[in-house]
């Protein structure tokens, strides 16, 4: 009998790829959810078990993740990955895509190297549900001080992108009122719409390349802390990048581009584990959980670009935080 059902697996895969963006840590609702649950769940979907299968399928589902990441922001990697061929090969750093290619690789040094190290220990001692629920709360707080106490040159920074929007929406509408009549009119405004999202994703790059090595790695270095479950990945890099001065919609970008590898490497590295013996049994449920991960994350990395154009950190703050005790209340007290 396998040690993970089906219906298991697609409740975690699409937590998976829902929580892995949105930041309100994917790891700390994978530990949380099997404890909250109770039953053959907390046996089955346990993180800090030895040998458990568990660990290794929600990491595996990284790679349907990272997956959805590249699909939507393709054209981005297209140019960031050409611009770091076209630095070796020129051996200087000049244009915006080799800046932006650069400062992502250096950005992901340090999270790789504490994460090749450290990943067993901080599973073993931090993974468990209380633990969790505690750094959820921290996590919480982290995203309300990010809003609270984030920089002028944040808020204005803000401004700009709001600006830049606002001009692009009235290009689109005055192309738009002088297109052509009926289905050709509906077919000329999504293209000009697609070829704006474009420019504003080229500017929004020129943007970030502007950041700085420095910079790029103090905030990608905010990527460490998600290696305690309950701390969320999006959610440090953004709210360092808030800090650091960016808008909450480039900071949000950056944080998808820095997240990108890094999740694709932890899921590529899990791998040989699913195709060897934790996999056995459980095949069936790794492809459904995956397609359900892919799915989730690409639906919410094109809700989430669209909230951080308007929206703030706050109401994840609040869900994390309110989560957090809970579990903690009744996982502590009740249960």
């Amino acid at each position: 009998m396998s040690s993970i059902t089906y219906l298991e697996a697609a409740v975690v895969g699409l937590v998976q790829g829902i929580s892995e963006l949105f930041p309100v840590s994917s790891l700390g609702h994978n530990v949380l959810l099997p404890a909250l649950v109770g039953g053959s769940w907390a046996q089955d979907l346990n993180v800090a078990k030895p040998e458990s299968p568990y660990l290794a399928f929600i990491v595996g589902l990284h790679v349907a993740t990272a997956l959805a990441l590249l699909i939507y922001f393709w054209r981005d990697w297209v140019r960031i990955i050409g611009g770091f061929f076209t630095s070796i090969r020129y051996r200087r750093v000049e244009t915006r895509d080799q800046k932006l290619a650069w400062m992502i690789i250096l950005a992901t040094i340090p999270v790789g190297l504490v994460g090749l190290v450290a990943e067993h220990p901080f599973r073993t001692i931090f993974g468990k549900p209380i633990a969790a629920g505690i750094f959820l709360i921290v996590n919480g707080v982290i995203l309300y001080c990010a809003e609270k106490f984030r920089p002028r040159t944040s808020v204005e920074a803000d401004q700009v992108v709001a600006r830049e929007w606002e001009e692009a929406l009235a290009h689109d509408g005055a192309h738009s009122a002088t297109g052509a009549p009926g289905g050709a009119q509906h077919a000329s405004g999504h293209q000009v719409v697609r070829q704006q999202e474009i420019a504003l994703a080229i500017q929004a790059d020129e943007r970030l390349s502007k950041v700085g090595y420095v910079q790029a790695v103090v905030i990608g270095s905010a990527q460490i802390l998600a290696l305690l479950a309950g701390i969320s990945r999006s959610g440090v890099t953004m709210s360092a990048g808030m800090f650091r001065g960016l808008s909450r919609e480039d900071a949000a970008r950056f944080s998808f581009l820095l997240a990108t590898p890094v999740i694709l490497a932890a899921g590529v590295l899990k791998i040989p584990d699913l195709t060897g013996s934790l996999g056995n049994g459980i095949h069936g449920q790794i492809l459904l959980g995956s397609a359900l991960a892919f799915v989730g994350a690409y639906v919410s990395v094109r809700f989430l670009m669209k909230y951080f154009q308007t929206r703030t950190l706050t109401p994840f703050a609040i869900y994390c935080f309110v989560v957090g005790l809970g579990s903690v209340i009744y996982l502590g007290l009740i249960k």
